[in-house]
């Protein structure tokens, strides 16, 4: 992790850490670095308990939706908390696999297809159709889209942070994604050293750095959305 390790705790931040402590199991990933600004920290704590524990979603989508904002933004410590959450609540192992792989999860039940395709389209393009959000609202219902929307946005806020401060992986599990490594994403094709971020070699045709790579690197990682 990019910050070291909080080797005291005011007051605040360990009536806090006993807080979460008691509902979660443990003070531990994000939360070590929630706890930098601990009224924030207390804000999102709560907000991410009621999007997690109380929200209107049945828990199966609660986890799948948590799941489709950690493929999107890659973040690996989320995805690898919760894939077995989402298994045990019913969500198929093989689709969410398949969402890992930014691949087509064609999920089994009617409620996961409709909470993915609202998801992606709030996601990545910042709006949803009229026949999408039609379809979520008739299956969802009114507080169900809007827990969903606030689903979203808090487990969206969770990977920014996860990944600008490199948390790191829980130990004994393995990276999820296939065109992540570390905090980097990869090149298609390439030989995994170097990432997205990087210069583009120069081409023997440009003698410059191959803009055309990049865009196409773009449109591979984007081929199935």
């Amino acid at each position: 992790m990019r910050l070291g390790p909080l080797s005291e705790l005011s007051p605040e931040q360990a009536e806090l850490s006993a807080r979460i402590t008691a509902r979660r199991g443990g003070t531990r990933g994000p939360f070590l670095v929630w706890l930098r600004s601990p009224q924030l920290c207390e804000h999102v704590e709560a907000l991410g308990a009621y999007c997690r524990f109380e929200s209107a979603l049945p828990l199966r989508l609660r986890e799948l939706s948590l799941l489709i904002a950690a493929r999107h933004f890659d973040a690996q410590y989320s995805w690898n908390a919760h894939i077995d959450k989402a298994v045990d609540a019913g969500v198929d192992r093989a689709a969410l696999e398949r969402l890992a792989r930014k691949e087509n999860p064609a999920f089994g039940a009617e409620d996961e297809r409709i909470l993915h395709r609202f998801s992606t389209e709030v996601l990545e393009n910042h709006f949803v159709s009229d026949e999408t959000f039609a379809a979520g609202l008739k299956e969802f219902g009114e507080r169900g889209l809007v827990d969903l929307i606030g689903a979203l946005g808090n487990f969206s806020m969770l990977a920014m942070l996860l990944n600008t401060f490199q948390v790191d992986l829980q130990e004994g599990r393995e990276p999820p994604y296939p065109d992540i490594r570390g905090f980097t994403r990869l090149h298609p094709g390439d030989d995994l050293g170097r990432s997205v971020t990087d210069p583009a070699p120069a081409t023997a045709e440009t003698g410059r750095s191959g803009d055309a790579g990049r865009a196409s690197a773009s449109a591979y990682l984007r081929s199935d959305r």
